[in-house]
Order: structure tokens, then sequence, then C-alpha cells
């Protein structure tokens, strides 16, 4: 005779207590044979059947016992996490529903309907099962976890992290419990904290590999970057097929400029996930910051294709444009990433940069101001904004707008340095010189280390030090003036320059020693940079002038070219383009063909102190035939001045030679775009700097031909032969 079914369901429990899941399913098949609607053995069958991950199997058998128990809550429970497991929500809440109406107080169907509410994204109603879960059994640790998670996908995370610290109180090692402490610690930039959680998190299990993960994004933040490659490296190690390791691997490397290497990264996450459309994304990045643009290019376009709808993709795919200067197809680009979401902040501030570079200056302010709208204290939107308004000389909402963007960021060098320079350009010069060291602060600063200590001004009458170049040119021969005024303080001065320019400052008044950089230098007890000397003398606009000239060329070599000059007309030395490297070349640098009307002035000999012609210029350079090419012969700044010595007047473009014949006292014409360098000043005709110089100004709407003719007709009234040296 067989055992009674209660007997043989006692067994079966035991069994299934004690592990033995294959024993025990096989004692529940045998009371269902006796008994098919026994509720018992059919509820536990189902959780049996769920527990071995025959879920499908696990819901039929659940069905059957809700079916003849229907008021049995912990089936309609079972029931319902076993549809969480296979991702059916809505039947997964619709079964636990019915298990707190059926049972009130059954606190594991609270928690659990929690759970599944909180993938269903109804984080009140979550956070509420919750507490219904807690009030029945505050020791529920899943529960403190969901509310935490709950309350972190709110955004309160500081309400999270009180949850997951009560979970932690009842089980410290929850690792999952410390990792999303530490998601909430990172949300509120409480780095230090977060990193502490993800460490408590791998110390209990060190195969969490998202805990690594975040703990990578956390050292970015800290600024801990070898640790961060590290922590990626370790990720890679327990799996090395884990695409978004790769792809953290090439963040990190980036942050630290290692770009061939961020590439190898980003390559490896695309190859194991083709669609990592983030991956491709900071791919261009690191292409771009390689000069890979094209390249750069296809990968935003790879990024695009998988997320067509992503406004950031198509943004930097405008950036990439720009930076290939197709600035018109950047403006395109720009305006459909605001039409796909149009509170982009970040589509409207580069729609400025595009336009101002598109000289559509009006229609930058305008691009800012939305940006500004939906982000007043963009820093960099209030900064580009004070350029724009700066090339339009509203000088004073330029100055308004740098102040915006130094107050929504202290450390904004580059907004400090723009102020700086507006400040100078408008003659305050106090107050210029001194924001003018945030140039130091400026990513294109090169630190120069040396043992002696800045000299700041002081008496220091016997001390050596060391004056050293630090920027172009044109400004080193304008501020080696400041060098002779250390020397007449008492100053014993070693003055360091760019190799070109070593013998035409060897004769500069006072100074002991003129080095070449990268020569070796005489022991000094005092430094400081060239351009820091008119805030070291305080320096105003009826100071800088100083003695004039402060610079002839030996005269051996002015007297060489006495003889090869002809003397048969007013000499006019020319310069009309510069270094094409420099960032404002464009504004700058005239086309040779726009000379004509200059060309035509009769009864004058022109000589080109150009020392290279571009190829641009050098076909309306030999149709016209008639200017005197000396290229050939100017193999540095001594030839230059020793010709310059010669000529009756030198009319140039803003490049060095502007500054060397001014600081030989020799007639210049210097012309000017509408937006100078500062230390032309705006709005006169004359220079502080350069008394023998004369302005000839462009216009903001005008153009190179206007100045080129207005220039012309002086020339013709001028009598130039009384400056002849």
């Amino acid at each position: 005779m067989p055992a009674p079914p209660a007997d043989i369901l006692a067994e079966a429990l035991s069994l299934h207590r004690s592990g033995s899941l294959a024993e025990a399913a096989r004692r529940y098949q045998q009371v269902l044979a006796q008994a098919p609607r026994d509720a018992d053995a059919l509820c536990y069958l189902g959780m049996l059947c769920c527990q071995q991950g025959r879920l499908a199997e696990g819901i039929d058998v659940l069905r059957k016992a809700t079916a003849v128990a229907p008021r049995r809550a912990s089936a309609h429970n079972h029931l319902g996490m076993a549809h969480y497991q296979l991702g059916q929500l809505d039947a997964a809440i619709a079964s636990l529903d019915l298990a707190v109406a059926c049972e009130p107080g059954l606190a594991d169907a609270h928690d659990n309907r929690g759970a599944v509410l909180l993938d269903l994204r109804r984080h009140a109603e979550a956070i509420e099962s919750c507490d219904r879960a807690l009030a029945l059994a505050p020791d529920a640790v899943t529960a403190w976890c969901t509310r935490g998670a709950a309350l972190g996908e709110m955004g309160r995370h500081e309400e999270a992290i009180a949850s997951y610290d009560r979970a932690l109180a009842h089980d410290p090692r929850l690792a999952a419990a410390h990792f999303n402490r530490g998601l909430c610690m990172a949300k509120l930039k409480r780095y230090v904290e977060a990193l502490d959680a993800f460490t408590q998190a791998l110390a209990i299990d060190p195969r969490m590999v998202q805990a690594l993960n975040d703990q990578v994004n956390v050292l970015r933040e800290l600024g801990r970057l070898e640790e961060a490659l590290a922590s990626c490296d370790r990720a890679i190690a327990l799996n090395p097929a884990y695409a978004e390791a790769f792809y953290l691997r090439g963040n990190t490397l980036a942050a630290m400029k290692q770009y061939e290497d961020a590439l190898a990264s980003y390559d490896r996450a695309t190859a194991l996930k083709p669609s990592y459309a983030e991956a491709f994304q900071n791919r261009g990045y690191a292409l771009g910051a390689l000069a890979r643009l094209e390249e750069a290019l296809a990968s935003f376009d790879r990024a695009i294709t998988l997320r067509p709808d992503h406004a950031e993709f198509v943004c930097n795919r405008a950036r990439a444009l720009h930076d290939l200067e197709r600035y018109d197809e950047a403006l395109t680009c720009l305006d459909q990433a605001v039409a796909l979401s149009p509170n982009y902040v970040d589509g409207y501030y580069y729609r400025g940069v595009t336009l101002h570079k598109l000289k559509r200056f009006d229609d930058a302010l305008s691009a800012y101001d939305r940006a500004l709208a939906i982000l007043p204290n963009y820093a960099e939107a209030l900064f580009n904004r004070g350029v724009t308004l700066q090339e339009l000389q509203r000088l004073d909402d330029a100055a308004a707008s740098y102040d915006r963007a130094i107050a929504a960021r202290s450390d904004y060098a580059e907004a400090r340095w723009n102020k700086a320079l507006l400040q100078l350009q408008t003659g305050n010069l106090a107050e210029g010189w001194s924001g003018y060291e945030w140039r130091r602060k400026l990513d294109s600063w090169v630190p120069r280390h040396f043992a002696a200590p800045e000299w700041q001004g002081e008496d220091a009458a016997g001390k050596r030090v060391l004056l050293y170049a630090e920027q172009g040119f044109g400004d080193t021969i304008q501020f080696a003036r400041f060098a002779s005024l250390a020397a007449a303080r008492g100053l014993r001065v070693v003055l360091e320059v760019q190799p070109p320019l070593k013998s035409l400052l060897a004769g500069l008044s006072g100074v002991e020693v003129v080095a070449a950089k990268g020569e070796p230098l005489p022991a000094v007890d005092l430094q400081c940079p060239l351009l820091s000397l008119p805030l070291k003398f305080g320096s105003t606009a009826e100071t800088v002038a100083a003695e004039m000239p402060y610079l002839r060329p030996p005269a051996y070599r002015g007297g060489a070219w006495k003889q090869e000059l002809p003397r048969d007309a007013a000499l006019v030395g020319l310069v009309w383009s510069g270094n094409p490297g420099y960032a404002r070349d464009h504004d700058r640098s005239i086309a040779f063909a726009q000379l004509a009307p200059l060309l035509a002035v009769p009864g004058v000999r022109f000589v080109s102190l150009q020392k290279d012609i571009r190829a641009a210029d050098a076909l309306a350079f030999r149709e016209y035939g008639e200017v005197v090419d000396l290229s050939a012969h100017l193999k540095d700044f001594v030839d230059t001045a020793a010709v310059v010595e010669q000529l009756d007047l030198i009319i140039t473009v803003d490049t060095a030679v502007s500054h060397l014949a001014g600081a030989m006292g020799k007639p210049v014409w210097v012309l000017l775009p509408y937006l100078p360098n500062f230390c032309w000043l705006l709005d006169r005709d004359d220079s502080p700097w350069y008394p023998s110089a004369r302005i000839f100004r462009k216009s903001r709407t005008g153009n190179w031909g206007q100045v080129v003719e207005g220039v012309a007709r002086e020339l013709a009234a001028a009598d130039l032969r009384s400056n002849a040296p």
C-alpha cells in the first residue's frame, strides 16, 4: 500500500530543504499522482522548478497551484518572481498584486513587488512597496537596497545612500549595496567616498567587473589616471571580451593624452561590440587629437549610423567638420543637432563658435544667448560670447561677458587672459599687465624650471637676472627694451632669445650677455619671462616708448646694403604676410595681388622684406617684376635690419618687421585688421610703443582693398626723401 500523500510531502520538503532537489521533485510528483490538486505539492514543486532554472515549467505548476488555492499568497508571490526572472514584468506585477491582496502582511511579496516596480520605472510606487515590506520586516536588506535604487534613479541620492547604509548595517558584506552606494556618492561628486565604496564592494567580490568600471570613472575624476588604467586592466583580465572595459581604458588613455594607445583600446572595444556607438564617438575624439581629421569624421559618422537620433553625436560630427574648416557643413550639422534636441545646450554653443568663424557675429551672439538661456553659468559660452563681442568692438559688453565667465569658473585662465588683452587694447595697462600673468595658466604655456627665484621688480642692484623670450619674434623685439631698463636699475642682465634674434639684440644697451635659446647660460640670481617685465616696472602708455631707437644693426652690415640698393627713387620696404601658423594670420596677412594700387604709386622703388613668399603669391609677384626681391639675402634679423636702415619707409602688416622698424626708429606704416594685437591699441593712428609708426586700420565692414587704396594716396602725397639715411 503506498504511503499517504502527507507523509510523502513531509519527506519531499525535508529533501527540498537539504538541497536534494531531484529527489524532492520526484516525491512532489508522487504526491500529485495521488492528489493532483494538492496545493502544497503544486506550490513547492513550482518553487523547485524555478530554483532549477526551469522557469516556464515552474510558471505552469504555480498557475495550477493558484487555480487550486486562489487565496494562497505564497503561490502568487513565487509565480510573480518567476515571471520577473523571464522579464515578463506586467505579468509579474499582476501576480504580486494578488499576493499582497491575499496576505497584506507578507513582507516578502511587498519586497518583490518593489523590485518589479523599480524595473517598470514606477519609482514612487516601488518606494511605497519597500516601505510596507520594511514596516513588516525592518531587517529586509533587499527592500532597503531596492528602496535605495529607486531613490537613486529619482535623483534623491542622499536618501538613497541612507537606505544603502541601513542595508549594510544588517549585512556589511552586501557587495551590491556598497557598489550602488558608490554610484550615488559619485553622482553627488563625493568622489573620495565613492572610491571607498567601490573598493569595499571589490574587497567582497573581486570579480565585480562593473565596480571596477565605475572605480575607473571616479579615479579619472580624482586625476588618479595611472590607478584608473590599472583598474581597467584588472577588468580586462577578469573578462577579456568585456568591451566596456576597453572603452573606459580608451577614455583613461585619452585623458592622459596617450591618443595612439587610446585609439587601440577603442578599436578593441568596437571589434568586440560593433554596435558600440559611444566607443566610435570617443574614437573620433582620439583621431581628432591626432589631427587625423578625416578619419575622425568617419568615426563620428559610424556613431551616427548606429544612433541617428543622438544629438551629441551629430554635434561632434559638426566639431570635426569645424576642425576641417568646413564651416557651412558644420553649421548644417548643428542645426540638425538642435532639431533633434531643442534644449541641447552644446548644440547652440557650437553654433555660436561656427557662426563666429563664418564672421556672422550677430548670429553667433544669438546662438550663445540661446545656450545661456538654457544654462546661464555656461562658462565657455560666456567666454566665447565675449570674444564675439570684442570682435564687434562692443568692448564694455565683452568685458562684462568675460566677468560672467570668470564668476562661473574662477580659474578660467582663457577668460582672465582675454579680459587682460582687452584691457591692454583699450589702454588700461595697469590692470591689463596684472591679468596678462594668467597666460601662465594656459595650456599653450611651456613652463621653464630654474633654480633662481623670479624677480618681482625689487631693488636687486648687482645681481644677475635672466630675462627670457617666451613668444614670437615680434614680441621679443618689442619687449627687449625692458632689458635695458633692468640694466639701468643696476641688474646684470642675461637675455635669452630665439636664435635668429641673437645677433640683432647683441648690441642692446646695458645687456651683459645675449644667449640663443638652447645655449649654456651663466649662473644667475634671478629670472623673469620677458613679457612680465611691464608689470614689474609698472609701465604706462606714457613710459613704454623708453629711449628710442633701441636697436640698430652693426655698422659693417648696414654699409654693404648702402652700396647695393638703388637710390634713383624713394625706397619703400614691403611686408604683406606673416607666419601662416599664427592663429589670426587670416586676418592680418594680405594677398600680394591686393597691393596693386600701392605698387602703382610713381616715384617709388619697392623692396620686398619677405623672407618667404607664399606659393599663392608667387605668380603675382613674378608677373609684377618690379619689386626688389631680397629674400635670398635675408639670412637673419641683422640682415633685415641692415636693409631697413637704408630705406625711406617700411609698409608692413603686423609682423616682426613692424616691431623691428619701430625699434630702429624708422618710419613705418602698419596695416592692421579691425581687431589687432593689443600692442596697437584701438582708434588711433599712432603707437605709444613706436613713435615713428603710423597706423592704417581696416574697418569692421571694410576690406584690405580700401586700406591699400588709402595707403597709396598717402604714399603719393608723402615726401619720403627727407627720411633717407
